[in-house]
């Protein structure tokens, strides 16, 4: 009869797999290297991710939460759909300018396996639809303001240089500013 596996053992697995795929990509990273990285048995291993891709799955719901809960808090900072929308920006910026970012994990994901309809390939499609959706939301509550542009800077964001931040958040902030919807919302900070 097989012993049970400790406590934690899935989240030891999901956690060591979850460094390996952002900082190297999902398809470079074999199982072997999981197994080693976490510290467990190819059967324990298999025993909560039958399959790679259910792993990869994990691994993107995961990440899922964290971004979700750190948009969630940017929003909750900010009082009005013009702060919510400029503190969504700058949680974006601080976030590429980590020293550790290595991209958007969603978007990373749909690159390494384009035309994919797996179920990280879902998880990946729905995170980004979902933002996008909420960006539409924020903008339809500030008419002037073009959802498409919102959406291209953070685009942007996520692929060009970390120093870029900044800049973005200054553009968001004036965009908001030039068409009068700017109610209380202090300038973004500015990182050297």
């Amino acid at each position: 009869m097989a012993r049970p596996p400790a406590p934690g053992t899935r989240d030891t697995i999901l956690r060591a797999a979850s460094g390996l795929f952002y900082r190297h990509g999902v398809r470079a990273v074999g199982m072997a290297q999981v197994i080693d990285m976490a510290g467990c048995g190819k059967n324990l291993l298999y025993r909560h991710f039958p399959a790679k891709s259910d792993l990869a799955a994990a691994y993107l719901t995961l990440v899922r939460g964290e971004r979700m809960r750190a948009i969630e808090a940017a929003l909750a900072s900010a009082g009005d759909p013009a702060g919510q929308l400029i503190a969504l920006v700058t949680d974006v910026a601080e976030l590429v300018g980590a020293p550790a970012y290595r991209g958007c994990a969603f978007r990373n994901y749909l690159t390494e396996f384009p035309g994919e309809d797996d179920e990280p390939a879902r998880i990946a499609r729905a995170y980004l639809r979902d933002t996008r959706a909420q960006i539409d939301r924020l903008a339809a509550a500030l008419p002037p303001i073009d959802p498409d542009r919102v959406w291209l800077i953070i685009g942007g964001l996520h692929g060009g240089p970390a120093d870029q931040g900044p800049v973005a958040v200054a553009w968001i902030t004036e965009m908001v500013a030039e068409r009068g919807v700017l109610r209380g919302v202090s300038a973004p900070r500015r990182h050297p």
